[in-house]
């Protein structure tokens, strides 16, 4: 029977073949190799594959139990790494087409049109919009640093795969707001994207400070370890992952902003203001 922490390189294993099966499909299809833009795309989701399998296997895994410091940067691996590499990577047309051609269509029409599979359009449909992504993302993120809940996910491995499941699910739905991940289109304009980044972000930035500036210890889960490894106490455990929460967490949002703006500066005035028509039509 599979273990619950096998899962990761299970789903990262299977996620791999299905791109790689998909990407295969088309190259025979067209008889020509994968232009450059294709090429990088699947550059950025292999590499974001492998930075989860970092996040959720190995050193970083067996020491986030130990470590509040450790746990934080699982964290900020699944939503400031993985997550805007995933959405650069556009997979998911190449994830799809390996399937069945009998269950694609069987799927497509039970989502498209089953009553039963209503509200779970209407979910999406809401959480595709730039408004309800940025809020389910900053609420969910907040919700698992909660105490209680946060101290829950290192008794139960169940609600841990949870909470790092919907960091990466929301890291990519927040994500696809500022960066187009075809067929996938951000509704956002240029300077829009640029704002919404750095919003997003805020509340993030607020969590660190307090647990930095914190003047006891916040996780019992941590505080009651008998020791840690390398000897610091829990309190400077708990500085250090708000330290990691603000500088390793802001990486990828902060060159995001910087390369978002400075494309848009070099934008020809013209098609500026036509994108940002566009933005507000859409």
């Amino acid at each position: 029977m599979l273990s619950i922490d096998r899962l990761p390189l299970l789903l990262v294993s299977l996620a791999f073949v299905l791109h790689v099966l998909g990407e295969r499909r088309v190259v025979r299809r067209l008889r020509r190799r994968r232009d450059a833009t294709a090429r990088r795309r699947a550059v950025s989701y292999y590499v974001a594959l492998a930075v989860t399998l970092v996040a959720l296997e190995g050193p970083v895994d067996n020491l986030a139990p130990k470590l509040l410091w450790v746990h934080m940067v699982q964290h900020v691996l699944l939503m400031g790494n993985a997550a805007p590499l995933i959405v650069l990577g556009a997979p998911w047309m190449s994830i799809w087409r390996p399937l069945p051609l009998g269950l694609r269509r069987d799927l497509a029409k039970t989502v498209a049109r089953s009553s039963a599979c209503a509200p779970l359009r209407a979910v999406a449909r809401s959480l595709g919009r730039p408004l309800w992504a940025w809020i389910a993302f900053n609420v969910d993120l907040l919700a698992w640093h909660i105490p209680a809940v946060y101290d829950l996910t290192l008794r139960s491995e169940a609600v841990h795969v949870l909470e790092h499941v919907t960091f990466l699910v929301f890291g990519v739905l927040v994500w696809a707001q500022m960066i187009d991940s075809p067929p996938l289109r951000s509704r956002l304009g240029t300077s829009q994207r640029v704002y919404y980044c750095v919003s997003a972000m805020v509340p993030g930035w607020v969590l660190s400070l307090v647990l930095a500036f914190a003047t006891q210890p916040l996780y019992s889960a941590y505080a009651n370890l008998a020791s840690r490894p390398g000897g610091i106490s829990a309190l400077v455990d708990q500085q250090l992952a708000g330290g990691i929460m603000l500088g390793l967490g802001s990486l990828a949002s902060t060159v995001y902003v910087f390369f978002a703006l400075y494309r848009w500066l070099g934008e020809d005035p013209a098609r500026r203001a036509a994108r940002g028509a566009s933005a507000e039509a859409s």
